[in-house]
């Protein structure tokens, strides 16, 4: 990466399945060179805040990625990090919190995905786009910013909201970029408790910014959009019985149909 942008990179990955991680995030394209990168693989934490925060404290580099571990970073993902930063630089030196999908407060969603069962998502980018909240699937920050995750945010949910929530609060903005990566999972479509548990953090720790619009669910001060989604929860688990609306391919590598960029694949 050239000077104006970034060196070298921590990727940060919370692991619970090992078989996942190493059949998805450890074949990425864009990790063919090891020397360039640090990968820290977080296990045995309860909450993704806690291991994120630890693995900011362990990061050798300024520059950390965290990702989920059913993610693939093609080999153009670090090109197109490094031209969303060289932007910033002129643009923005001090933003706060980017990824490869997030949305506006008003519901509109930016970014480049693939998530199994939806296709592609999104299209590139000719800039970054300033949004309100991040998906989790990708989270990129700088360890000198001083952001942290909140510690008392509890499972493996909408830490991305949150974290974006607390850049705006020190006075920096986040940003969808286009560095289009690979969500190679089983899609659910109910939702867990805990996932709802950590709506109720998030609305309570947060509730003088509301309305906040992540990437799953609008929060609001009576919680319709919430209601809803839980009444369908309902409807697909005990009338259809679907709780799975894609499932994560074999292997990935052979997903990829064509370059990642152009955005085209197929299922295995």
């Amino acid at each position: 990466m050239t000077d104006s942008a970034a060196n070298k990179v921590t990727f940060v990955v919370a692991v619970n399945n090992r078989e996942v991680f190493e059949t998805n995030f450890l074949v990425s394209r864009c990790l063919a060179d090891p020397h360039e990168h640090e990968i820290l693989v977080q296990e045995g934490f309860d909450s993704a805040a806690k291991a994120y925060n630890d693995a900011i404290a362990k990061s050798s580099n300024d520059l950390i990625v965290f990702c989920h571990q059913d993610i693939y970073l093609p080999e153009t993902w670090m090109p197109d990090l490094e031209q969303a930063l060289n932007y910033l630089q002129t643009a923005d030196p001090n933003w706060g919190v980017l990824g490869s999908y997030g949305k506006t407060q008003d519901g509109r969603g930016w970014g480049h995905v693939y998530s199994s069962g939806r296709d592609v998502i999104g299209e590139p980018l000719q800039e970054p786009v300033p949004i309100q909240t991040l998906d989790e699937i990708v989270l990129i920050l700088r360890k000198s910013a001083g952001l942290r995750f909140d510690p008392e945010l509890p499972h493996f949910h909408l830490y991305g909201a949150d974290i974006c929530l607390r850049a705006a609060q020190m006075g920096m903005k986040s940003y969808a970029i286009s560095a289009f990566c690979v969500h190679n999972t089983h899609q659910t479509l109910v939702l867990p408790e805990q996932f709802y548990a950590c709506c109720k953090h998030v609305k309570r720790v947060w509730r003088q910014r509301l309305p906040i619009q992540t990437t799953c669910v609008r929060l609001t001060r009576w919680n319709l959009a919430v209601y809803r989604r839980r009444l369908g929860e309902l409807y697909l688990r005990h009338i259809r019985r679907k709780e799975v609306g894609g499932t994560r391919a074999c292997n990935v590598q052979q997903l990829v149909e064509a370059t990642p960029a152009h955005g085209t694949f197929k299922t295995t």
